[in-house]
């Protein structure tokens, strides 16, 4: 076949992490690069962990960060079903043509004697390989273990000699000794499931697909794969092995270096265009320049040739920095359309929104939208804009309020509010400066207390636009309520 057709075959045992995200990425990218077929498989052979909650999770993972499948759950093709649960008579076919091939047999070993003899061999130094005991297993022998309850398992016969080669896109040829690096595995266990290594090939042969792009730490099971792939007489795909992603203390990214599941992402507020914007670059670079890229250009730019081989490092704050960009970038429209549900969740504002809520929405969105980098962070940000009932931040109070003149001050900026016709620079900046010389102060011993009043911290934006936002009759209550308060500290 000429047509491109490349899967992404996650196990659905819990969410969709960075890992996995980024391999689904480099495939729907190489898919849509040479207009070819983007397949979603679902790996639920392990009956015990897989769940349909986890296999949603992943859907929705997908979806948010636009990763369209062509073939798979709720989109059947050709070549389905796309469940491997659903595929169980498949495996065992195949399986049966490798025992009739004489390239597959069962085997009767308990599981604590193979333990016994890979502890005896890691003692005389030999590789943990399977001794073959039960290759040539007499019609009797296997009529007494099955008399003892005994269930096999089926092998499949490795080659005795010679090399089997992976002529990897992304690191060349790579040799694999078929006597010291493979031994009889086993492709289907005793519970009549297959393994992972059988079933991915049975699966990628029969839906045709031409390109395996897939981790690193899948190098070691491709000579198996390729193995099987020839016994059955399948054409072998080519395979590109991209590297593994670090920590930044270089250990393979875990959780124990904070969030890695991209539902987590998305609920930090982590905007899709920047997520994959940032998963293309761990291990991939166009040039040494450009960091930037409207998925446009990362379908017309990635290629696997400049996949590197080394490991990538995630750093976080690297992709907390290209999302306020992309933040940035969005107009008010699109930004409130972000943040929405964030505000909604928290109360701020209800499920029908009128107009003038929202061109209020709007006005505090233009004031917020340089400060954040992650839509989450809008919560917290716009907390004062919808709630008179907000909490000091204590070392505003400490740094701000504790300083002398500062509830004179509070009365001075309480009656400036109230005295001016508009809450802009226009008409309070003049009053302001009238209160520098009055009581002594710089301009920000003057602001800093009335933005602490109004908004209960000492970072937001220009004090007159928050008024402006805030309005005179909210603003002369907060500052009243900060003047209490101080009265009861003292």
């Amino acid at each position: 076949m000429n047509t491109v057709r490349v899967r992404f075959a996650p196990s659905p045992t819990g969410y969709l992490h960075v890992g996995g995200a980024r391999t689904a990425l480099f495939n729907w990218l190489f898919a849509r690069q040479h207009k070819g077929v983007f397949v979603l498989r679902i790996e639920d052979t392990d009956l015990a962990r897989s769940t349909q909650e986890a296999t949603q999770a992943i859907l929705d993972a997908l979806e948010y960060l636009g990763l369209d499948w062509d073939e798979g759950p709720k989109k059947e093709g050709d070549y389905g079903p796309y469940y491997q649960s659903k595929r169980l008579e498949l495996y065992r076919e195949y399986a049966q043509r490798l025992v009739e091939q004489g390239r597959a047999y069962r085997c009767y070993c308990p599981p604590e004697e193979l333990e016994q003899r890979r502890e005896e061999q890691i003692k005389r130094g030999e590789p943990t390989h399977y001794d073959r005991s039960c290759l040539h297993l007499s019609a009797e022998e296997e009529a007494r273990y099955q008399a003892e309850g005994r269930i096999p398992v089926l092998r499949f016969r490795s080659l005795d000699e010679g090399v089997t080669e992976v002529d990897d896109l992304i690191r060349g040829s790579v040799r694999f000794d078929n006597v010291a690096q493979v031994d009889d595995f086993v492709i289907m266990k005793s519970d009549g499931m297959p393994t992972y290594n059988f079933a991915v090939v049975v699966d990628d042969a029969l839906m045709r697909i031409t390109h395996v792009i897939r981790g690193e730490d899948h190098l070691s099971n491709t000579p198996k794969q390729i193995q099987i792939y020839e016994a059955l007489g399948f054409s072998v795909p080519k395979f590109a092995h991209i590297p593994m992603i670090l920590g930044p203390d270089r250990a393979l990214l875990s959780k124990r270096h904070g969030a890695t599941s991209v539902t987590q992402f998305k609920k930090d507020g982590y905007l899709s265009t920047a997520m994959v914007n940032y998963l293309a670059l761990l291990g991939w670079s166009y040039d040494d320049a450009q960091t930037l890229f409207s998925v446009p250009e990362l379908v017309e730019k990635f290629s696997l040739e400049k996949v590197s081989k080394n490991p990538a490092v995630f750093d976080i704050q690297k992709l907390e920095w290209m999302n306020g960009v992309y933040i940035r970038e969005l107009s008010l429209e699109e930004l409130f359309d972000e943040v929405l549900p964030y505000w909604q969740e928290a109360g701020f504002v209800p499920a029908e929104i009128s107009p003038e809520l929202k061109d209020y929405c709007l006005r505090i969105l233009q004031e917020l939208q340089p400060r954040f980098k992650l839509l989450a962070e809008a919560v917290d940000l716009a907390r004062y804009f919808f709630t008179d009932d907000y909490q000091y931040n204590p070392e505003a109070v400490e740094q701000v309020l504790t300083k002398p003149q500062v509830e004179e001050i509070l009365e001075y900026a309480a009656e400036a509010v109230a005295s001016v016709p508009e809450l802009d620079e226009k008409h309070l900046k003049p009053l302001f400066k009238e209160g520098l010389a009055k009581f002594g102060v710089k301009m920000g011993g003057l602001i800093q207390p009335l933005r602490v009043a109004v908004t209960g911290t000492n970072v937001s934006p220009g004090i007159y636009e928050v008024l402006a936002l805030v309005g005179r009759d909210r603003a002369l209550q907060r500052i009243e309520r900060t003047l209490k308060m101080l009265k009861e500290r003292s």
